[in-house]
């Protein structure tokens, strides 16, 4: 009688487990998109995309995105959902540009970090301690706060006309410093202007990211790295996960769930914050109504594109704030991204036809065609398109990546102490 053991055949029920992106993975698919842009730029004669003042727009526009996506991570891995972001985002504007207008703008990034996690206290206040919805109390949030900063708004700075503001600006606070790495700037742009392919749209992208950069750019890249090490790898940062994942079992260890889910939604609002006071100190000098435009939620997007991890966040905040900084340059770099993104599809549908993907294969076939005539029968992309491409950008890849999230599995749920014991 053979002692092998016949391999158990897969039941029908049984959930296929999907393949991680791993770090291999994920720099290839870097230097396959590198050279996709090179061959476009090399093709069309146009190398936007890739350039230096590009790359520095893109992170740039990619700041305020981030920090509220880091907000949202850090509320939801505690089991909180926080749609208010919105709302702490524009408390974080106008207190950051009111500190920064009578100080400077330094105490201006604190005041709108703290303006930011008075919010976030608020919406822990309401659903962690009283068990409100938490999709009711940050829909309540973000109507809440910001009529109250436009109503204060308009009187506070009624009679700061002469300084060029009006009923609903204030008057502009001193800019924060911007970093250049000296030497090695100039060397990148020196090989960025000779457009060698693939060795200058490297040099550009690098160029952009040492020069002319904003302080708030680092220290929100910091943030985001250092998020990583303190809920991934602290004891502090388990056990406000556990309180995301099983707040009963948690309780039941002794981890105060109450404590930690208010450390983290006051820390969501700190981060939204800081997005707000970006927008008011670096974007603007100034506080105006309604300039946050929705990027909180965009925020919310990136973090559930990254998969509630830090990463995947910075990923996908720097793709939305590549397309919202492309309203910012000239209109022919967004008609050649058209070719670029009809190329990748083309790709895509290829690999698709590989992993016999027949369905998902034919509609990434159709839409690589659609995008390759729209290119070849226009000149431009009308305006109004150019101002849209951050929230179609938006729903397409939540479209796309809707099939590998994994939320936390408390997330969003009420809470009552006690329930561990």
């Amino acid at each position: 009688m053979s002692t092998a053991t016949a391999a158990r055949p897969k039941s029908p029920g049984t959930p296929v487990k999907k393949r991680k992106l791993t770090v291999p993975v994920v720099l290839l698919l870097i230097a396959g998109a590198l050279l996709l842009f090179s061959a476009v730029g090399a093709a069309t004669g146009n190398h936007g995309l890739t350039s230096s003042g590009q790359v520095t727009a893109a992170l740039g526009a990619s700041v305020p995105i981030a920090m509220a996506g880091l907000g949202g991570l850090w509320a939801e891995r505690a089991g909180v959902v926080n749609i208010g972001l919105e709302g702490m985002m524009v408390a974080g504007t106008f207190c950051g540009a009111w500190a920064g207008y009578l100080v400077n703008p330094w105490v201006g990034l604190l005041a709108g970090m703290a303006g930011g996690a008075l919010g976030g206290l608020l919406h822990a206040l309401i659903t962690v301690t009283f068990g409100v919805d938490h999709i009711v109390s940050g829909v309540g949030i973000n109507l809440l706060i910001p009529g109250i900063c436009a109503y204060v708004n308009r009187i506070y700075y009624r009679d700061y006309v002469a300084f060029g503001a009006g009923a609903n600006q204030s008057p502009p606070a001193d800019p924060l410093p911007y970093i250049t790495v000296p030497g090695l700037s100039d060397w990148l742009r020196s090989i960025e202007v000779h457009h060698w392919f693939l060795v200058s749209d490297v040099a550009g992208i690098l160029g952009g990211m040492v020069s002319n950069l904003s302080v708030v750019v680092v220290i929100a890249a910091a943030f985001v790295v250092g998020s990583y090490f303190v809920l991934w790898r602290t004891v502090f940062g388990l056990r406000l996960r556990s309180c995301g994942e099983n707040p009963t079992a948690a309780e039941s260890l002794g981890v105060n769930v109450y404590k930690y889910k208010y450390l983290a939604v006051i820390s969501s609002g700190a981060f939204a914050g800081l997005a707000g006071a970006y927008l008011s100190l670096v974007a603007a000098h100034f506080y105006k109504d309604g300039m946050t435009q929705g990027r909180g939620f965009i925020g919310l997007a990136a973090m559930i594109f990254g998969n509630w991890m830090p990463g995947g966040l910075a990923m996908g905040a720097g793709l939305f704030g590549f397309t919202d900084s492309l309203q910012l340059r000239d209109a022919d770099s967004v008609h050649v991204l058209l070719l670029t993104i009809s190329l990748a599809m083309a790709l895509l549908a290829l690999w698709k036809l590989y992993r016999r993907q027949y369905r998902g294969a034919a509609i990434s076939l159709v839409v690589a065609a659609g995008l390759a005539i729209w290119y070849a029968t226009t000149d431009t992309v009308p305006r109004p398109l150019i101002v849209a491409t951050p929230y179609v950008i938006t729903l397409v890849v939540l479209a796309l990546a809707s099939q590998r999230l994994r939320m936390p599995k408390a997330d969003g749920q009420i809470y009552r102490r006690g329930q561990g014991k």
